[in-house]
């Protein structure tokens, strides 16, 4: 049998589900697709100038930057982890340096992480004012819920 999660395990009939930051959901969304950016980025700067920098650190570098921006998905939740997904902003623009192209590709992904940040946030909460409605309603209307 597979091993359940913790939040399975604590998990009891009746019990609300617990709803999803769609802010998180949607920066999650922008920092894979960064990732991938970043790694087809790699093997251009592979292709390009591996004259000028050693294939290994090129791809080491590559791997490691991709990676980051893969485990910043899990730490979105936390205070300082959008503050980590703003500074990924800046160095994939900064990846310009090496490939003038992504000078273009960095600054639409940056504004593609504002939008999805800024309307993620007005999306949820929206969202716990209507749960807070929907509780109030309920509370206020305990005949009219059927179970």
């Amino acid at each position: 049998m597979a091993k359940l999660t913790k939040a399975q395990r604590e998990w009891r009939p009746g019990m609300p589900k617990k709803r999803r930051s769609t802010k998180v959901m949607f920066a999650s969304t922008v920092l894979l697709l960064e990732a991938f950016v970043v790694l087809f980025g790699t093997l251009t700067v592979f292709g390009l100038r591996r004259d000028e920098f050693a294939p290994v650190l090129i791809f080491s570098v590559g791997i490691a930057l991709c990676l980051v921006y893969v485990f910043t998905c899990a730490v979105l939740s936390k205070p300082w982890g959008v503050a980590l997904g703003w500074i990924l902003q800046i160095v994939l623009i900064l990846t310009g340096i090496l490939e003038p192209a992504m000078f273009l590709v960095g600054g639409l992904f940056a504004v593609a992480w504002w939008y999805g940040i800024r309307t993620g946030i007005r999306i949820d909460r929206e969202a716990a004012q209507r749960e807070r409605d929907q509780a109030a309603w309920d509370a206020a209307h305990p005949e009219d819920q059927s179970n």
